[in-house]
């Protein structure tokens, strides 16, 4: 092959290696400004409502997806959002801001070894991580209540937009655990 024709065939190659991983990366990006928040499982596309989550029970598992493009963001296990709705006069402090009609986000990745948050505890209403025990409380920014967790979980701002639960600003927090 020709000099000319190897480089040719080389920044074709690389231009397409270069476009791929940017149509990809969408996906990966953490939940934005305007996403709109739908159900994990499922194909569904459909917004979530405040109406979906059920009251004062176990969390509901949602991605965040960009409503112009139909882009759910379930590229990164970092972006696995909990969806718990609370009555709004137990919210404490900032939570009660960052909430949408009781609704309060938070990462579903703990911050101790990057388990799944994924147990709730009805009685106390509390958020737990199956590995190792880490409590948190919803209702207080997910506060650590005890557990080896060295923080407490990255909250996602919500706001209603045509009675679909929004997110109002990025996470929080650094999402998942902070490498050492």
């Amino acid at each position: 092959m020709e000099r000319r024709g190897f480089l040719k065939t080389a920044s074709v190659l690389g231009a397409g290696l270069s476009v791929g991983p940017a149509l990809a990366q969408p996906a990966s990006e953490r939940p934005k400004e305007g996403d709109v928040l739908v159900a994990f499982e499922g194909d569904s596309q459909v917004p979530l409502e405040p109406k979906d989550v059920p009251r004062d029970a176990a969390p509901l598992l949602a991605w965040p997806m960009d409503p112009a493009a139909k882009v759910v963001r379930n590229g990164s296990r970092l972006n696995k959002v909990l969806l718990v709705r609370l009555d709004s006069a137990t919210l404490l402090g900032v939570t009660r801001e960052r909430a949408a009609d009781g609704v309060v986000a938070y990462s579903a990745i703990c911050p101790h070894a990057g388990c799944e948050v994924s147990v709730w505890a009805a009685e106390p209403k509390t958020l737990e991580c199956s590995c190792h025990y880490s409590h948190y409380d919803p209702r207080d920014g997910a506060a650590v209540i005890d557990g080896p967790t060295p923080r407490s979980l990255a909250a996602l701002p919500l706001k209603l937009a045509d009675g679909k639960l929004v997110v109002a600003k990025p996470f929080t927090g650094r999402v998942g655990i902070v490498p050492t």
